[in-house]
This record gives C-alpha cells, structure tokens and sequence, in this order.
C-alpha cells in the first residue's frame, strides 16, 4: 500500500513517537522510509550576526541537524527499519514547503509527522509546521499526536 514512507525528524517527543509509527507501517508493509531532518540557515546569514563568523555558525547548526538524524536512524535501525537519511536546508523559505518538494521529488506515498496538537493563543502564535504541509503536501499526510504519555 505505502512504498516510500516519508518522516521529517526533530529531536521532540512528538517526532520519536511519529518515528515509531512510521517504523510499525514501514514494517507491515516493506516500505523503504526516508528520515528527513530541516535546517535553516538563514537566520544566520544576514543580520545580528556581524560580530560572529555566519559559516561557522552554519556548519554548526548543520552538525547539530546530522546528529538529530543520525539518532532518529539509529532509532529506526532498532525497530528493524533501515532508513534513508537526508539533511533538507531551508534559506527562509517555509519549512512545510521544503518538506512537501522533498516528498514529492523522492515519491513519496506517505507522510508520517508528528504534532504537539497546539491549540488557541499558542497556534495562533506559532503556526504548525505539520498544519502547513497538510495545505500543500500532494500525499496523505498521517499526523501523529504526542500527549505526554506513553
């Protein structure tokens, strides 16, 4: 049913159950699943970054993303899924959008996330990554919610 499962990675909570879930269906059904996790470099590329070298801080934030990805294969590697793993950069565009042209050019037919399921003020404020690429993946997008609980 699903061949290529899609699974953009943090290091939350939300992301290692949404990373579990994918695993069980990658499993079901022998779908190769790719580990994809967003870096965005813009922030340091222009402004307030004066005094300090942008490319160091760069190749920084673009370590710290490998490491976030390696712990999530590692984690996949442990469910009995061998995963693809990918660094996506952003450069401001919309995260949501970087993950949908990722998805769509790998072939993706599945769209594993997850979502800490905020709600009033607190979305009002900080939008939803996952919320976004619902509007504009081309693919079912299965959001899987974090309550705290195991």
């Amino acid at each position: 049913m699903y061949q290529k499962i899609f699974v953009p990675v943090d290091d939350s909570d939300t992301s290692a159950m949404a990373l579990m879930e994918a695993c069980k269906l990658a499993k079901e059904f022998a779908s190769i699943v790719r580990l994809v996790h967003v870096v965005d470099l813009a922030q340091f590329g222009w402004g307030g970054t004066e005094f300090l070298d942008a490319t160091e801080l760069q190749k920084s934030i673009k370590q710290a993303g490998e490491q976030v990805l390696q712990q999530a294969g590692d984690k996949a590697r442990e469910l009995g899924v061998e995963p693809e793993c990918r660094i996506l950069e952003s450069w401001g565009d919309k995260i949501a959008s970087v993950l949908a042209d990722d998805a769509g050019a790998w072939g993706a037919d599945l769209i594993v996330m997850g979502t800490h399921g905020l709600g009033g003020l607190m979305h009002l404020l900080m939008g939803s990554v996952a919320e976004g690429l619902l509007k504009v993946a081309d693919v079912p997008v299965l959001l899987v919610r974090y309550s705290g609980e195991e």
